[in-house]
């Protein structure tokens, strides 16, 4: 008897499985048939996603290395052939039409499955970078605000929405110079063809929505609750100076006042005030250090005016809004530079006013029945697309792109989209049915399951190889019971010819 191939299948059954449950076979039928040449799209596209998945990374390292190390091959009842680097990129070729009914699919099936309702959606801007340059000629890839800090880097920005429990209901990929404020109108109206107009609530971040697009929502009956830049607050800081506190919860209170057709909340949070507060400490004692150091050159007399600027330009970039409390003074044209020329200090004002402000963020909303509670409560809602980006950025490792032609980066972003619907689809049902466990850690147990294939001789010449998944331990077992999942049958037994050697060889030798 000999045991080869050990291979990964407990994971790789777990994501079919979740394949299955959302119906995506039903979907996919009708847009990836077989080719003339025989190769089944769908079980491509299976590959990707599952290999998405579980173990993200290129598609030359899972044609080289993960598909051999996985059963997906059994699953599937295919061969390697489906792993080929040309298969696989042909295969991202074909994903680019149909988006659009697939989120109209999607939206269907959850709100089946987990009862959905798309009353309340959450809509926030990510960016993503790549490794290598940027071509004239080329319509995404795009330098920009990069919220992954690698300004050195081209990107592309994606615009997401998704319900409150973390459902995406769309997303669109755009060039990565694209300003948050010009993405609103657009998606506005893509979401209002699919699901229509009323009895919806747009939670949004600062810095999306614009006085212009919050008119035109209003002027749509659109309900929406965004945060607001603290500029907005010191014009209000008076009116809200004379209203009470109102908490809401241990740590956090707030303050309404209404004006014209609007309503504001001021949100204090201790937490939030305490991360605030020694942010700023941190930063102002670096900035002061790193000045006082300057000032202290022992050849400052040598620096030119234009060099000492070149300098502190640095610490500006560095300190970020830390800077503004900082007073400086550097030496006119007529003068030379010296310890007496060069000053600095810190503007007690503009500190308590930025002390004032620590722990306080302003919403605002055209919802005039609300409680304080429950639109706080609300606008946190936007944790879980907060959460989305994270899953889609470190669990499913949508960051850095390598690809280089726009259809491609567009189909590597979808098919990162296609895992995060098996991964909030095994997270809903484990919050119903298993609540405690992330689905991170639930694929890392099943990832423990592997297939070996066991081979006996007969006695005719022949090998009998037995593929077999390893028996579940006691908490696999348990997760399967809780999720309501069932093990299949082991596969069937396959005979193997030796041709090398017949009946004959196999009998006892005599002298």
């Amino acid at each position: 008897m000999r045991l080869e191939r050990p291979r990964e299948w407990g994971a790789c059954w777990l994501a079919l499985e979740m394949w299955n449950f959302l119906g995506l076979d039903n979907f996919w039928s009708k847009h990836l048939t077989p080719s003339r040449k025989g190769t089944n799209w769908l079980n491509v596209l299976k590959t990707l996603v599952t290999y998405r998945w579980i173990s993200a990374g290129s598609e030359w390292r899972l044609h080289r290395q993960w598909f051999k190390s996985s059963a997906m091959a059994d699953l599937l009842g295919e061969d390697d052939s489906i792993a080929l680097d040309d298969t696989l990129y042909r295969c991202l070729d074909l994903l680019h039409a149909p988006k659009k009914d697939l989120f109209s699919f999607l939206s269907e099936r959850w709100k089946t499955l987990f009862n959905i309702s798309y009353d309340v959606l959450l809509y926030d801007l990510t960016s993503t970078y790549f490794e290598a340059d940027s071509k004239d000629n080329e319509r995404l890839k795009k330098f920009g605000y990069s919220r992954d800090k690698r300004s050195d880097c081209v990107q592309v920005v994606i615009a997401l929405i998704v319900t409150k429990e973390g459902f995406p209901v769309a997303y669109e990929v755009m060039p990565g110079n694209t300003q948050d404020r010009t993405t609103l109108p657009g998606f506005l109206k893509k979401i209002e063809t699919v699901y229509g107009k009323l009895n919806r609530l747009w939670i949004m971040d600062r810095g999306i929505p614009t006085e212009e697009s919050l008119k035109k929502m209003r002027e749509h009956n659109a309900d929406y609750l965004v945060g607001t830049p603290r500029g907005k607050l010191s014009k209000l800081e008076k009116q809200l100076l004379k209203e009470p506190w109102k908490k809401v919860q241990e740590n956090v209170k707030v303050k309404l006042i209404r004006e014209e057709k609007e309503l504001y909340i001021l949100t204090f949070s201790n937490g939030r005030r305490d991360k605030e507060r020694s942010m700023r400490q941190r930063r102002l004692r670096n900035l002061y250090e790193r000045l006082k150091e300057l000032k202290e050159l022992k050849d400052m007399k040598k620096i030119t005016r234009d060099e000492l600027l070149m300098k502190l330009g640095t610490e500006r970039k560095e300190a970020g809004r830390i800077w503004n409390i900082i007073d400086i003074r550097i030496k006119m044209k007529n003068e030379k530079i010296s310890g007496d020329t060069f000053n600095f200090k810190i503007n007690r004002e503009k500190l308590r006013e930025q002390q004032f402000k620590e722990g306080t963020y302003l919403l605002r909303t055209n919802l005039q029945d609300g409680e304080p509670e429950e639109l706080w409560q609300r606008y946190i809602l936007l944790t879980e697309i907060e959460q989305a980006f994270k899953e889609l950025k470190s669990d499913l490792h949508l960051r850095p792109v390598y690809h280089q032609l726009d259809n491609r980066i567009e189909a590597h972003i979808f098919v990162s989209f296609l895992a995060y619907c098996l991964q909030i689809t095994l997270k809903q049902q484990a919050k119903q049915h298993a609540p405690g466990i992330t689905p991170r850690a639930i694929l890392e147990k099943f990832k423990t399951m592997q297939m070996i294939d066991v081979h006996l001789p007969t006695t005719d010449g022949r090998e009998l190889i037995l593929p077999r998944y390893t028996y579940p331990e006691k908490d696999i077992a348990l997760l399967l019971y809780k999720l309501k999942l069932k093990l299949p049958n082991q596969p069937p037994p396959k005979i193997q010819y030796q041709p090398n050697k017949c009946g004959a060889d196999l009998l006892p030798k005599t002298q």
